[in-house]
């Protein structure tokens, strides 16, 4: 199993939270950096991957509702791939 830790703390806004996410999570150089282009990307059959999120609140405060998008976006894609799981740990 692969495991992507995502660090809230360097998701300052929209556009360095999209390239942090697909250089962490290994998207191709033509992901849409939205929320449609990272659901589709993360539903993609691929191989066991579990997402841990460190400093979600720092997301929160950086992005706010727009990071909770983000959070929300990743756990749709969760319930629909079954290689892929998610899990918190706030430091």
């Amino acid at each position: 199993m692969r495991t992507v830790v995502i660090d809230g703390a360097f998701m300052t806004e929209k556009a360095v939270a999209y390239a942090y996410l697909m250089r962490r999570l290994g998207f191709p150089s033509y992901f849409g950096m939205n929320l449609d282009a990272l659901y589709d990307q993360l539903t993609d059959p691929c191989e066991q991957t579990q997402i841990i999120i460190y400093r979600k609140k720092r997301l929160l405060e950086s992005l706010g509702p727009y990071g909770q998008r983000i959070l929300d976006t990743i756990q749709d894609a969760v319930r629909v791939n079954m290689n892929l799981s998610y899990a918190e740990d706030d430091v």
